[in-house]
This record gives C-alpha cells, sequence and structure tokens, in this order.
C-alpha cells in the first residue's frame, strides 16, 4: 500500500517537473531585446513535401546581440524561409541578401518589455495551475486509498510530502519567471 503512495508522489513529480520544463521552453521563444536562436523554433515550412522545422533546413547564427542570421543549406529554399519566417509571428521582417537571411532585433521599447513581462506572468501562472493540478490529483488518490485501506496518518504524511513538493516547483517556477523578467527588463 505504502508503494501506491509512493507511486502516486512520482506520477505527480513528473507531472510537475514537465510543467517547469514547459514554461522554461516557452519563455525562451519570448523575444527579450537580444538575439536569441530560439525565438525562430516554432516556425515550419514546406520541404520537399514534409512540414520541417526552421532549423532543420538552415543553420541559425547569433554573431553578435541583434542580429541573427539564417543559411539555408540549399539555396533554392531562401525563398521559402523568407517567406516562412514573415508569416509566423515573430514579428521581425527579414532581410534577404541571396545568401542569406539576417533578422535585426530592434530594441523594445518599454511599453513592449512590459507587455512580455506580463506574457511571461501568464505562462508562470499557467505552469503554477499545473502544478496546483498535479497536488490535487495525488491528494484525491491519498483519500481514496485511506477508504481502501491505507492507515490515515501514513495518506496524511503523503499529503504533506505532496505539498513539500508542490512548494519546491512552485519555487523553481517563480525562480524561472524573476529570470526571464529581469532578461526582459535589462535595457
Amino acid at each position: 500500500m505504502a508503494a501506491d503512495l509512493k507511486q502516486i508522489e512520482q506520477k505527480a513529480e513528473v507531472k510537475m517537473q514537465s510543467s517547469v520544463e514547459f514554461l522554461d521552453e516557452t519563455l525562451s521563444r519570448i523575444r527579450a531585446g537580444k538575439a536569441n536562436p530560439h525565438i525562430l523554433d516554432g516556425i515550419k515550412l514546406d520541404y520537399y513535401g514534409t512540414l520541417t522545422p526552421l532549423s532543420g533546413v538552415a543553420a541559425i547564427n547569433t554573431p553578435d546581440a541583434r542580429t541573427i542570421i539564417v543559411q539555408p543549406w540549399e539555396k533554392q529554399m531562401l525563398k521559402e524561409v523568407e517567406k516562412a519566417i514573415l508569416n509566423s509571428d515573430v514579428g521581425i521582417t527579414p532581410d534577404n541578401n541571396g545568401e542569406v537571411i539576417r533578422l535585426s532585433i530592434p530594441p523594445l521599447t518599454e511599453e513592449r518589455r512590459k507587455a512580455l513581462v506580463k506574457q511571461a506572468k501568464q505562462e508562470a501562472e499557467e505552469a503554477k495551475v499545473s502544478v496546483r493540478n498535479a497536488r490535487r490529483d495525488a491528494i484525491d488518490a491519498f483519500k481514496k486509498s485511506v477508504k481502501e485501506g491505507v492507515a490515515e496518518d501514513v495518506a496524511k504524511d503523503a499529503e504533506n510530502d505532496m505539498q513539500k513538493l508542490h512548494d519546491k516547483y512552485i519555487k523553481k517556477i517563480d525562480d524561472v519567471f524573476a529570470l526571464k523578467e529581469k532578461e526582459i527588463l535589462t535595457v
């Protein structure tokens, strides 16, 4: 029976950890005023009939803090890559010189910085909700196990452990958000 409680706790921790990882990945796509190749991660384009991520058809580099260079491995893909970037929600107009595509990252206005912080905060809140849901599901399972014969004090200890786990992951989310907020607000 105690092994079942451990299993429930482990499942909840996996869900909490994946929430933090998803938040980290999502926040890496938010443009913070400096060149970051991750802002292009969501872009896919048609490559010989297959929807392929941009990184699968081109080399993406950041030669300086304000520029991203996209160099397709096949020259005929230059127009396709440019079109895919234009149609994406990146919000940067690509500059095609016939060899590479250059994306110049404009400095962010104060208003835009605040909007990005708000967006990041929203993503962090969604991750917290996911962590809370994992805790709630685990605690419900603990209560159900009491009805199936697990000692109440054992289930209470498991609930306390779950709360500590919850607090640990909420702090991780707060730390990830604070780091991104600092990155966005640093001029």
